[in-house]
């Protein structure tokens, strides 16, 4: 599989099929890999990529920090998810491209969206996080990581990373590294000798920067509200992914659809066949 270097890290990434590009953002939370699209929960129920890539060019990556991606130990904002987005389009010589995020991935195409207007064609959100629910928990993973480091050193991140192999959607303990300091030895030996006065500072402005809000976080309504992009929003329903989140994008973004299917409802019949209409009238 193929790799890309993008601002000075490493991004596993993959194209399947033919036609006008399009950038999946992958869901999973922090543990955003591209096998999540064919693996995780309600894709795996509805087989998006098995279908879309019958008409379109679909570009998968592995988020910086999660899978086999590099990662830097820095402040990291939804900014530079867009940046690796961005990147890895430039990369492969791609002007314009549809945009489709899941879970945590709608974060970035949003914020890409506003970043980056003339190079995106349209955005599919599908099942965007948010919700009182989801930024609680969200705080709590990296309270738990904070604490675990308090109490017992970046050494013992790295021991029990390299023990257990869990990332940090899966131990929140590992942290936002979890999965570098698993895969890339170098960084592991560096990650733990910095300062770790330093490191909690950063972890906490993390959680404040991309965990601020009761609903969908990503862009500012301000610039939503601006956009002129053809949008279709498709609604979870749990703890992590509130409905209200996906009303408030639909609210926000001007002409955006919203596809009133309840989630336990969209299937691997009726789902792909919404998203391919949308992606064929926003193509024209």
């Amino acid at each position: 599989m193929p790799f890309a270097t993008i601002d000075g890290i490493s991004t596993r990434y993959e194209t399947i099929g033919e036609g006008l590009p399009l950038l999946m953002f992958s869901p999973g939370g922090f543990d955003a890999t591209l096998e999540k699209w064919s693996s995780l929960g309600v894709y795996a129920k509805i087989k998006p990529l098995e279908h879309l890539a019958k008409k379109y060019r679909c570009i998968i990556f592995d988020r910086r920090e999660c899978g086999q991606s590099g990662g830097r130990v820095e402040r990291v904002t939804w900014a530079d998810y867009v940046a690796q987005g961005k990147g890895l389009l430039d990369h492969l010589n791609i002007k314009q491209a549809h945009l489709m995020g899941g879970c945590m991935g709608c974060c970035p195409v949003t914020a890409f969206a506003v970043a980056h207007p003339e190079a995106t064609l349209s955005m599919i959100l599908y099942w965007p996080v948010g919700g009182a629910k989801y930024r609680i928990s969200g705080h709590q993973r990296f309270a738990e990581h904070l604490a675990f480091v308090h109490q017992h050193g970046l050494d013992a991140v790295v021991a029990l990373v390299a023990k257990d192999g869990k990332p940090f959607g899966g131990d929140p303990r590992g942290g936002p590294w979890a999965s570098v300091v698993r895969h890339d030895s170098a960084f592991a030996a560096r990650y733990a000798r910095q300062n770790v006065e330093h490191y909690k500072l950063i972890v906490s402005a993390i959680a404040r920067t991309l965990l601020d809000r009761d609903t969908a976080p990503g862009a500012e309504p301000e610039d939503l509200l601006r956009l002129n992009i053809p949008t279709l929003v498709v609604p979870g329903r749990d703890a992590s992914h509130a409905t209200s989140a996906a009303r408030y994008l639909e609210e926000c973004i001007p002409g955006a659809e919203y596809w009133d299917m309840p989630a336990a409802d969209q299937t691997d019949a009726n789902a792909p066949q919404r998203l391919l209409e949308f992606l064929d009238k926003a193509s024209h």
